[in-house]
């Protein structure tokens, strides 16, 4: 069957009686008047605001200065070291030297993030409410993987600060540091408690 072009006087009847009923949606807008067949003039939209004018770029110009290496730290104990010191300094520094002894550690190594994150706060957790200070994880440092795809080597040595600084983990945790080289170097942390009340 072929189509014809154009309403059919019957259709032209049904579309005026739903026209008279139906609101517009945009009122300052030209419409369509479905009797006469042609637009109706509405007033003139009001003048665009122009931006401002953008400064000249010239090709080889950064467009932002780029940061410089010590602003930025690179890996995950440079930018631990530059969250700052949230507890005693004389501990700190014990523990930086690997002279304290971890009362507790946790090896997620080899684990995936999502198999390592519920473990992760599930010790965090009950060594809180065990009453212990200073825990050890381990996340290993990381295959350097150079495949087709770019990945970044290391997942969990660079989620986990991520998630101790996080709820509800952030609520006991008082200080993370990378680990002492006797007890793992940068494939583990130290997690420090807060004390527990």
């Amino acid at each position: 069957m072929r189509r014809r072009k154009g309403l059919t006087s019957e259709d032209r009847e049904m579309w005026s009686r739903v026209a008279r009923t139906a609101s517009p949606l945009h009122p300052g807008r030209k419409s369509l008047d479905p009797e006469v067949g042609k637009r109706c003039e509405m007033p003139p939209a009001p003048p665009l605001v122009t931006p401002p004018a953008l400064p000249r770029f010239r090709v080889g110009q950064s467009a932002l200065p780029s940061p410089s290496p010590t602003q930025q730290p690179k890996t995950p104990a440079e930018r631990l070291a530059a969250a700052g010191l949230r507890m005693d300094a004389k501990t700190h520094r014990k523990m930086n030297q690997g002279k304290m002894r971890p009362e507790a550690r946790l090896d997620l190594h080899g684990m995936t993030l999502s198999a390592a994150q519920p473990e992760l706060t599930h010790f965090v957790l009950s060594c809180y409410s065990g009453g212990l200070r200073l825990l050890l994880v381990i996340t290993g440092k990381g295959r350097g993987d150079h495949g087709p795809l770019p990945t970044r080597p290391g997942a969990l040595r660079h989620q986990v600060p991520y998630w101790l600084h996080s709820p509800p983990l952030s609520m006991v945790v008082q200080q993370v540091t990378a680990a002492h080289y006797r007890h793992g170097g940068e494939g583990a942390y130290y997690v420090y408690l807060r004390r527990p009340k």
